[in-house]
């Protein structure tokens, strides 16, 4: 497992869809499956190992990822795990947690503010505090946390996820990102399919490129290493604290580390 830029970071601590992982895990705990670390587990795997019966295993590629009940994990009913279930072996991989997640969710909760004129077409969870202003547009579910600022005039789509004490601001596009608590994308930037931590703070005008015109995956360097994120489209990864200037542009696959700062209108075509 490499969570590069987030090298130093624990797992536990990711925010996805409202929640960190370590809460994701416990609650698996909580109905008595144990496995790996790094190991994500879809609510249809969760069930069938429930279903089973008694002491289970969760099988992915043959090896033994999970079990109910199983002591050692090497006995039991076989599961063999579906494609919702995966190992996170790199930072870009929560993506596709957050997006199984948040697709997922069955209905709206809302205890913020929703202005009459702001537009909702898909599931949302809305946390206290939070106001959503005129002239938002969500297309598609998103969980937002408590006390943000969304919008005005915001265009929010695919499975978002945004933490709690966000601003979300003017003429700002996200889509399909996951967002960290206390983190501003202030105005007239572009964020897709993107990871950005607690505390980061995007300047107005800067954008996240995300699509190859080759049409192929993208790659992302991981210790000197090109590796396949298996990503049709793939934004930048950035790391708690970073502050990027005004206009900065952003190669697909990029990932900025902790604390790190752009220049006004400097172009990122490397990891920094």
């Amino acid at each position: 497992m490499n969570l590069a830029p987030y090298a130093d970071s624990d797992l536990g601590e990711f925010l996805i869809a409202g929640k960190l992982w370590k809460d994701w895990q416990s609650e698996r705990e909580g109905l008595g499956i144990t496995g790996r670390e790094n190991l994500w587990i879809c609510e249809k795997d969760v069930s069938a190992l429930i279903a089973a019966g008694g002491a289970a295993v969760l099988l992915l590629d043959d090896d033994v990822v999970a079990n109910l009940g199983a002591g050692d994990g090497c006995s039991g009913s076989e599961v063999r795990a579906s494609e919702g279930t995966f190992l996170i072996n790199y930072v870009w991989d929560l993506l596709r947690v957050n997006e199984q997640v948040i697709s997922a969710l069955p209905h709206s909760k809302i205890a913020g503010k929703v202005h009459d004129f702001a537009v909702v077409d898909g599931n949302i969870t809305v946390g206290e505090g939070t106001t959503i202003l005129p002239g938002v547009y969500i297309e598609g579910n998103a969980v937002i946390g408590k006390n943000c600022k969304i919008g005005p005039n915001c265009y929010i789509r695919g499975n978002t996820s945004i933490g709690d004490g966000c601003h979300i601001g003017n003429a700002v596009e996200v889509k399909n990102t996951v967002i960290g608590n206390d983190t501003n994308v202030g105005h007239l930037s572009y964020i897709g399919d993107s990871i950005l931590g607690h505390g980061v703070n995007i300047g107005s005008g800067t954008t996240t490129s995300n699509y190859r015109h080759d049409k192929k995956n993208h790659r992302s360097m991981i210790d000197g290493k090109l590796i396949d994120t298996g990503r049709r489209k793939f934004g930048a990864v950035i790391a708690d604290g970073v502050h990027t200037g005004i206009n900065s542009s952003i190669y697909p696959g990029r990932k900025l580390g902790k604390c790190v700062t752009t220049l006004p209108g400097e172009v990122i075509n490397s990891d920094k």
